[in-house]
């Protein structure tokens, strides 16, 4: 069954995974089960919603007191009594239930107030835990007398819901686009996954009556990009944004012993075709047209390979699969379309190696410190402002980790995004302050080698983040990199060029600080992604370039969602 069939009444009792939208809802914040009963609070219209996961009928249980919970964020159930908050307040109210309607016992108790807002609230047993992003804490208050008990720190950069669960205290957070597993003791963190939307507002475990099966629940909010046809308007199609909010399972994996963390997976189809459509004359004999194949890693496996337009050889050249195209000759007059197609199972991954595990880690092999800490690549390690720049993003640290971070959050204060027609050297990228993912690349592989951490790029496509629209094909806008950095002792981590740059000046995220999403496609590893020999010797740009012989065509079509555990 997918996420999004409907239930029939013989599945009632079973919650199956399926997205869950509230009918007239504009946004999804706090949520919370009582039993098979969800409730929601949307804080732009004060509404707070019963909801019947089964069908999405909703009900508006607050329909006189709907001011009440403009701005509220984080909602609760405990025993008879529902907790929220909204602005600088956190509130309590009684609640009784009669069948499967909930109903509340007004007015609301304030139960403590904060210096700065509030945002999520959970509670469990004598302790009621209060987030608060100004702060960047988890207050915990005794939830008899509203005395505060301590303080624990808060991971992650924006506006956090809560949730308990057992020994744990579960966070959403919808900048890092992660969910994070603190233990309820001492806010240590256990480990973080990233969710397969945007913008993660509320989360909530759903317990099946019949199983004791649990499943965490996401609420997810945001602005959508659409075209609008406007009769009124000449021409009739504007750009506008619509809210989009639902609820949506969150499947994940934790391997120990690998140190990552798996979430939300899909089934995709990708095809990476070539046309061949020359614009200037050309003859080239004996020619090889090489193409990297999807690669196997952590997060990303084969199903399935197949030629389209002509068939190919598999060569294995690095560890990375290419297919090879061969030709007696090729001439500006040949018209050929080929390539390959794909099925995949692309995961969401988070690694989970802290700071602390990398104080005594192995001497980097001189077989990678040849090969990964040389400048092959135009990085223009040996001028005066790369090598300047190497040495003020780390200062004194001794930590490979957090000279990764330190060499990441340093190219990201200088550097802003933006898209040229070719790509720069690190140089000239770092004195303008504007790059494409792959200068922001370039300089990020410079400064990473000149301070003996191995790395490499990676890439080269990300599948258009849709996953509900299934079945439907999908084109990406651009090609894409990023990296991979290299600890001994754990293997190589990835880390994405550019976008975590999100805020002027930081915070940054750490979403995609050892961690992918599942949309991206890993297609070429230690070798170029596309390469054109001629009598067995590589084709040169000055004489053709691949961009002047060919137009490629990409296309993504998500299949079905996977769940790690199965």
């Amino acid at each position: 069954m997918t996420p999004d069939t409907e239930l029939t009444p013989v599945d009632q009792g079973q919650l199956q995974a399926r997205t869950i939208r509230p009918i007239a809802a504009s946004a999804i914040y706090g949520i919370a089960f009582d039993g098979d009963i969800l409730l929601a609070v949307d804080p732009r219209n004060g509404y707070l919603l019963q909801i019947d996961p089964f069908t999405n009928n909703t009900t508006i249980i607050n329909p006189h007191n709907w001011d009440d919970f403009i701005g509220a964020t984080g909602l609760a159930i405990a025993d008879d009594t529902l907790w929220f908050t909204t602005r600088e307040n956190v509130y309590f109210c009684p609640i009784s239930r009669q069948g499967t309607t909930i109903s509340l016992t007004y007015p609301a108790q304030l139960f403590t107030r904060l210096n700065y807002p509030v945002n999520g609230v959970a509670v469990q047993e004598g302790a009621v835990y209060v987030t608060c992003q100004k702060s960047g804490d988890i207050y915990i208050f005794n939830r008899e007398n509203g005395k505060e008990i301590t303080r624990l720190y808060a991971p992650g950069i924006g506006t956090q819901n809560i949730t308990v669960k057992g020994e744990q205290l579960w966070l959403s957070d919808p900048l890092e686009q992660t969910i994070f597993c603190l233990d309820r003791a001492t806010g240590k963190e256990i480990f973080s996954v990233l969710t397969p939307f945007e913008s993660p507002t509320g989360l909530a475990f759903h317990r099946c009556q019949k199983t004791g099966k649990e499943t965490l629940y996401v609420a997810y909010t945001y602005s959508e990009p659409y075209i609008r046809d406007n009769p009124n308007a000449e021409p009739n199609y504007e750009l506008q944004y619509r809210d989009r909010t639902f609820i949506h399972p969150l499947y994940f994996r934790l391997d120990t012993e690998k140190k990552y963390a798996l979430s939300n997976g899909y089934l995709i189809e990708v095809s990476y075709v070539e046309e061949l459509e020359p614009l200037d004359p050309f003859l080239l004999p004996n020619v090889e047209w090489r193409i990297a194949l999807p690669a196997e890693t952590d997060r990303q496996k084969v199903r399935k390979v197949e030629a389209i337009g002509l068939p190919f050889t598999e060569e294995v050249q690095e560890g990375q699969r290419v297919a090879v195209f061969k030709f007696d000759q090729l001439t500006n007059n040949a018209r050929y379309v080929f390539g390959w197609k794909a099925i995949l199972e692309v995961w969401s991954i988070k690694y989970q190696i802290k700071p602390r595990e990398c104080e005594n880690i192995p001497e980097l092999s001189p077989e990678y410190q040849a090969r990964y800490l040389i400048d092959n690549d135009d990085l223009a390690m040996d001028t005066e402002i790369i090598r300047r720049a190497a040495e003020e993003a780390i200062g004194r640290e001794t930590n490979l980790l957090r000279k990764m971070y330190s060499i990441r959050n340093y190219v990201y204060d200088r550097l802003s995004y933006g898209i040229k027609p070719h790509i720069d050297s690190p140089d000239i990228a770092l004195k303008r302050g504007v790059g494409s993912c792959g200068e922001y690349l370039g300089v990020l592989l410079a400064l990473s080698r000149l301070n003996g951490i191995a790395c490499r790029t990676v890439g080269r496509y990300k599948c258009p983040a849709h996953p509900l629209m299934k079945n439907l094909p999908l084109q990406p806008d651009y090609n894409h990199v990023w990296m991979e950095f290299y600890i001994p002792g754990f293997g190589w981590l990835p880390m994405e060029s550019n976008p975590d740059d999100i805020n002027e000046g930081g915070p940054y995220p750490t979403r995609f600080f050892m961690g992918l999403a599942w949309y991206h496609a890993e297609m070429a590893k230690d070798v170029p992604f596309e390469r054109l020999l001629s009598n067995g010797s590589p084709v040169n740009k000055e004489q053709v370039s691949i961009g002047e012989l060919a137009i490629n065509h990409v296309q993504f079509t998500i299949l079905e969602e996977l769940d790690p555990n199965q």
